[in-house]
């Protein structure tokens, strides 16, 4: 208990799945958050349920003014601002030759400019508290290729760099940026997968709460010295060479 005690979060995508579990794990040691998402019925089910030390706001990560709202209610509700979790994303899988290009700006403009400006938004509230951690969810498909999931991939592989570019430029603010590469997670847009659907060495689908202690580490002073940083949480899957047993 305690490890994020007087801290406060923003978090992305936190009506379900992963950024939901990061919020409960949040609170549990301590943090208030803000939950942002445009799911708003559960993102205010999922606030209500962590009482006091949270609150739901509309983000859409692709709308600065959604942005400005989200950072000046963290501020006016809990004074501060030291934590932000980019987390939401989408993700629509067609093959090249049926991409359309609305369904590519789709997922650049979610994944990537969304995490580009939740970064700028918070500079100065974590710059005027001191300094702060900014957490930005990657993924395994930042470090190689998968057919048909073009937008993602090529989204994820910038969070990797703008991750590093922006942590050299705000350490001076003492603002640390790392990014986070989860393999396969048991989210609901997972439910339907089998746990045999990739072959990782740990041989499961991840769960959300294995991405959770990730971030919890990043957003407490445990973390205090990394920055730039890639953290792999993947079952082993991109460790291992295809090959085939004898």
């Amino acid at each position: 208990m305690g490890r994020v005690d007087g801290k406060v979060a923003l978090i992305t995508g936190a009506a379900r799945g992963m950024g939901a579990a990061h919020a409960r794990l949040l609170v549990s040691e301590g943090a208030r958050v803000v939950l942002g998402d445009v799911l708003d019925e559960e993102g205010a089910a999922v606030a209500a349920e962590l009482g006091d030390a949270a609150r739901y706001v509309h983000l859409d990560v692709s709308d600065p003014g959604d942005w400005s709202a989200a950072v000046a209610l963290a501020l006016r509700e809990f004074g501060t601002l030291n934590v932000l979790v980019n987390n939401a994303g989408v993700v629509y899988r067609r093959t090249l030759k049926n991409l359309e290009r609305e369904r590519w700006q789709r997922v650049i403009d979610v994944n990537l400019t969304g995490t580009m400006l939740g970064i700028k938004s918070v500079i100065e509230p974590m710059t005027d508290a001191g300094g702060g951690s900014i957490i930005n969810m990657s993924s395994i498909q930042a470090m190689r290729g998968t057919p048909g999931n073009h937008g993602y991939v090529a989204s994820k592989w910038a969070i990797r760099g703008l991750t590093k570019s922006a942590a050299l430029e705000l350490a001076a603010n003492n603002i640390r940026v790392n990014s986070l590469h989860p393999g396969m997670i048991r989210t609901p847009m997972t439910a339907h997968m089998p746990d045999d659907l990739v072959a990782a060495p740990m041989g499961r689908l991840g769960e959300p709460n294995e991405v959770s202690t990730f971030v919890l580490f990043l957003a407490s002073d445990e973390s205090s010295y990394a920055t730039g940083a890639e953290f792999v949480m993947d079952g082993g899957l991109i460790t291992d060479v295809p090959h085939r047993l004898p």
